[in-house]
């Protein structure tokens, strides 16, 4: 089990985890912060603490590392819902379908499927993704 090594001034070192566990993933959650930090107050010298403005900016910036994982899963999810709608909007259109080598179909999106969160237009019976599509235009009436 990896450790982590706290000097008397209140330094903690990871370098013990590093050497014990080199292939372990080195992010920290919140927990483990508010625990270091403290085992950092606990453990720093009574006759030179630390200031508490050094805690105060260690606090700023996770709760900011924190803020900007919530705004990169929420973007994640907003741009799953445009593909879902830029998708539906195809539905009854005529489309041509490209696989970066040659057209590989041409036919009317019939439905929608989302397969594991990512929207496949269905067309000809066949699922695609949205970027396979060539070319969009109104389906000709019959």
């Amino acid at each position: 089990m990896a450790t982590l090594s706290i000097a008397a001034n209140g330094t903690v070192s990871a370098q013990s985890a590093a050497t014990v566990l080199p292939t372990a993933i080195k992010t920290l959650s919140q927990d483990d912060f508010l625990k270091l930090l403290v085992v950092q107050m606990k453990s720093q010298d009574p006759l030179n603490p630390k200031q508490d403005t050094e805690f105060i900016a260690q606090m700023t910036q996770f709760s900011a590392l924190e803020q900007s994982k919530a705004m990169q899963k929420d973007i994640a999810g907003l741009r799953g819902d445009q593909e879902l709608l830029q998708a539906d909007a195809l539905i009854g259109r005529s489309v041509t379908l490209y696989d970066g080598k040659a057209v590989v179909a041409a036919g009317v999106v019939s439905s929608v499927d989302v397969v594991d969160g990512t929207p496949k237009i269905v067309v000809n019976g066949k699922q695609y993704t949205m970027n396979q599509v060539l070319s969009i235009s109104v389906a000709q009436e019959k």
